[in-house]
């Protein structure tokens, strides 16, 4: 059986780099947080599209 973690309130949105790809944890409205892990490459074009979108 894996380990439960606590869960904590839904915190600032968090980048970190683990092991060899980036996990990035955003908060959601209505709470809970989304967590997504992404490769280098993946993280700097999510960074290009962001930049696009906010324009």
């Amino acid at each position: 059986m894996a380990a439960m973690k606590p869960r904590t309130g839904d915190g600032p949105l968090e980048v970190t780099k683990e092991g060899r790809g980036i996990v990035m944890r955003m908060p959601l409205e209505g709470g809970g947080r989304l967590v997504v892990e992404m490769s280098p490459t993946e993280a700097n074009a999510l960074g290009d599209a962001l930049k696009t979108a906010a324009g």
